[in-house]
């Protein structure tokens, strides 16, 4: 048993290096001899170049000329159908290196399915086949070095049953280098269209790497965090930002505020050109341990007209420093998807505000600036400074996998099965999303599973799109896929034989009329209870390619896929057609049918209800304040030659916002009264009076009373004057005092009461006079009372 688990890469090559044969010179043999590392044999391992030859390659996903540093990256090695290969070995160099030490390899592999692919045992940097068969293609995930190590070499060696070829040039081969770090300031511009089928789903997960032990020059510890993360799955015909240009308004209040409600309303506004709005919490504090608070993450789609994407997040507090990425295409050469992207990220500058430091006061830049990345040699006070221009330190990076595909789709080089089930069966289904205007019939009954076996197979149901009634609305799919076992398969059965997948059938033995083809399978897993394993290995099957074999017929294709049914409504036709490979030998007309028609079905016409879109949100109210009216919206989307429809587009409702302010109002200003004096300095006054009092923060009241100086005749200050008026008031005194005594002879006890209060104004509103009375407490000899009175 352990003789088959052997890597046969291994084991052809104990065989191969003893002999001395064509492909294999002596000088090679003699070097390979003297090396001790088995690592060193498989890289001294020559064979003759044979010109042309493209059955085997090698390539890395998305075909890069640079690599950057940390990042990871898929390798396939593949066989173009009819080749296949059993046993491979792929290793990375660095540059120029032999491979005698352990510092001549370049980065890392990581195994991707370990039932396919194994790290050699006597070269753990290599990997090679877990089980020698038949296959056409592995995968494996290779880390790229870090930073200075330069270009890298990427080779592979194919065993082809006791054949092993070694290339170091040409298909088997892949140089790829360090991307230069002055061109990781440059937003790559996708130039080629995309050509993938289906749908993608992908998470995003943002780590980040800022905190006072990682960036200690002044670590801002109370404030530190990041913004919320927004952007979007994309089209290249929008960019939310990029190196070398401005940015927006939505992209200068993420950067200064790290507000992203500016920003999404600026990508709602491109709904045309966007597929999926994404959207992450902010992290406060910048920095806790994962096991602490779990790493942001959000969920995306693409397709193939929006296979791009794009998010930010502010770096806070700061100027507008902010990181993330700018039209990431995850759409591949070969019409496939991206499986994983991991990308470091260091700050850039939006170029709104001049800012040297995190907390530097606002500033803002006039004129604005275009965006760049941030380098150390800024400004001494910054944060990032390096007075010898070193690259800045990382501050996050940013993880993009792949987790489910949607829909048929048309890699170039297929997927196996266990890839798709690998996207599927994270996923949990989710409820039926199709929209109103797409019709569709049932779902079939679900296919037989793919696997006869114990191993991991899938299903398949479908369902037939019969009117598309909103064109501008995309329909979902019409294939749904499953994984599924074969019936009786259980891990907890000892009896259990695990078989490999089948590999896929051999072409027909026969190129016209009726012949044989055949595929076949290995165990993997031997029963535990000790039972033999009766399951077949291998299966044949009878073939026909083009029946007629006479001179006088001809070859044609397959037939394609039905076009889409002619009417839309009722009864139609849809057709579908194929080619001629080959006209007759004997040079007569080919009789071969080259199109075939059918009856379609369509939902009845005139019988499909009023297909409207979603309210619209409520307008603003018609007023700023006080009692208005405001209204909303909706579109009619079924056409109109489906009948005709009375529902309401339009609604409309009343509104009520805060009162409307009421200010002060008064009445005019009376006229000035008379001089409170009769000679001399002396003032005189206005009034008015309020009208409405102030309500509901409106304006207050302002003065009511005025006063103002005046100045009437000048008193006489004369000796002669006043040596008179003394006189005079003396003589008024000896008189009064006179009639007191009189008074008192007379009515000796004569008192009076306190006064009375004063009687109520004469007039509402102007002047009016109260009055006062003084009772008598005793017969005296004058009237009964005084009379006191006041005048306004």
């Amino acid at each position: 048993m352990g003789a088959h688990l052997q890597p046969l890469a291994l084991r052809l090559l104990a065989l191969t290096f003893p002999l001395v044969a064509k492909g294999f010179p002596d000088e090679t043999l003699e070097k390979a001899a003297k090396s001790e590392g088995y690592c060193s044999r498989i890289l001294r391992a020559q064979g003759t170049r044979r010109e042309g030859y493209n059955e085997f390659s090698l390539r890395v996903e998305g075909d890069p000329e640079f690599y950057k540093p940390g990042n990871s990256y898929r390798v396939t090695l593949s066989a173009a159908t009819p080749a296949y290969f059993r046993g491979f070995t792929l290793i990375a160099l660095k540059e120029g290196k032999e491979g005698d030490k352990e510092e001549d390899h370049a980065g890392s592999f990581q195994i991707i399915d370990e039932e396919e692919t194994q790290f050699m045992s006597n070269c753990p940097v290599a990997v090679t086949e877990s089980t020698p068969r038949r296959r056409t293609r592995i995968q494996v995930f290779w880390t790229a070095p870090p930073t200075g190590t330069g270009c890298v070499i990427l080779k592979a060696s194919i065993v082809q049953k006791r054949i092993i070829y070694f290339q170091d040039e040409g298909s088997l081969t892949k140089k790829i280098c360090e991307q230069d770090s002055a061109s990781e300031g440059v937003t790559e511009k996708p130039i080629l269209d995309c050509c993938a089928c289906g749908t993608a789903k992908y998470r995003l997960t943002f780590y980040g790497n800022w905190s006072e032990k990682t960036h200690p020059k002044d670590f801002p510890r109370r404030t530190n965090h990041w913004s919320a993360i927004i952007g979007s799955s994309h089209s290249k015909n929008y960019i939310l930002w990029e190196y070398g240009g401005y940015a927006s308004e939505g992209v200068k209040q993420v950067a200064e505020l790290g507000s992203p409600v500016k920003m999404e309303e600026e990508i709602r506004q491109q709904s045309d050109e966007v597929l999926t709005v994404i959207k992450a919490k902010a992290q406060w504090p910048a920095w806790q341990p994962l096991n602490v608070r779990a790493a942001p993450s959000a969920e995306f789609s693409v397709d193939r007209h929006r296979h791009l994407m794009s998010f930010l997040t502010m770096l806070g507090p700061s100027p507008d420093w902010n990181v993330g990425l700018s039209a990431e295409d995850l759409c591949t050469k070969d019409c496939g998807w991206v499986q994983k992207v991991v990308q470091d990220l260091i700050p850039w500058d939006a170029g709104t505000d001049s800012g040297v430091t995190y907390e530097s006061p606002n500033k803002p830049t006039v004129p604005q600036e275009k965006i760049r990345p941030l380098t150390s040699l800024d400004h001494p006070q910054s944060p990032f400074y390096d007075p010898e221009g070193g690259s800045i330190k990382l501050v996050a990076r940013v993880v993009i996998e792949r987790i489910a595909r949607k829909g048929e789709q048309c890699n170039i080089v297929p997927d196996n099965i266990d890839d798709i089930v690998a996207d599927l069966a994270p996923e949990e289904k989710e409820e039926d999303d199709t929209p109103e205007t797409c019709i569709y019939s049932n779902w079939s009954p679900w296919s037989a599973c793919s696997s006869s076996t114990c191993e991991k197979g899938k299903r398949m149901r479908q369902r037939m799109l019969k009117a598309q009634l909103d064109l501008s609305v995309p329909c979902p799919d019409t294939q749904d896929f499953q994984p599924c076992m074969g019936p009786g398969c259980s891990d907890e059965d000892g009896s259990t034989c695990m078989m490999s997948d089948w590999i896929t059938w051999s072409p027909c033995s026969v190129s016209c009329g009726m012949g044989t083809r055949s595929r076949e399978r290995y165990v993997k897993q031997f029963p535990e209870d000790g039972s033999m394993c009766k399951v077949p290995t291998e299966e044949t099957e009878k073939c026909i390619v083009n029946e007629e074999c006479s001179p006088s017929s001809c070859l044609v294709t397959e037939w394609g896929e039905w076009d889409e049914c002619s009417a839309s409504c009722g009864m139609g036709m849809k057709r579908r057609h194929r080619m001629i490979k080959m006209t007759p030998a004997d040079g007569s007309m080919c009789k071969a049918e080259t199109t075939e028609a059918e009856k379609c079905m369509m939902p009845e016409c005139h019988t499909i209800p009023c297909l409207l879109s979603p309210w619209s949100e409520w307008s603003d109210c018609s007023v700023t304040c006080g009692k208005g009216m405001r209204t909303r919206q909706r579109m009619l989307k079924s056409a109109a030659e489906l009948g005709d429809c009375n529902e309401e587009l339009e609604q409309a409702e009343k509104c009520m916002l805060p009162e409307c302010p009421i200010h002060c109002e008064l009445t005019e200003w009376s006229q000035w009264s008379e001089c409170n004096t009769s000679c001399g300095k002396g003032h005189m006054i206005r009034t008015r009076m309020i009208k409405i009092e102030p309500q509901f923060g409106g304006a207050a009241c302002p003065e009511t009373i005025q006063r103002s100086k005046c100045r009437v005749r000048k008193c006489l200050r004369g000796a002669g004057m006043e040596k008179r008026r003394w006189k005079e008031a003396r003589e008024k005194r000896r008189s009064e005092q006179a009639r007191k005594n009189l008074d008192s002879e007379q009515f000796p006890v004569c008192r009076m009461k306190p006064w009375t209060a004063w009687t109520e104004c004469s007039t509402l509103c102007g002047g009016g006079i109260q009055e006062r009375y003084m009772m008598k407490a005793v017969q005296c000899g004058f009237q009964s009372f005084l009379l006191g009175s006041l005048k306004f």
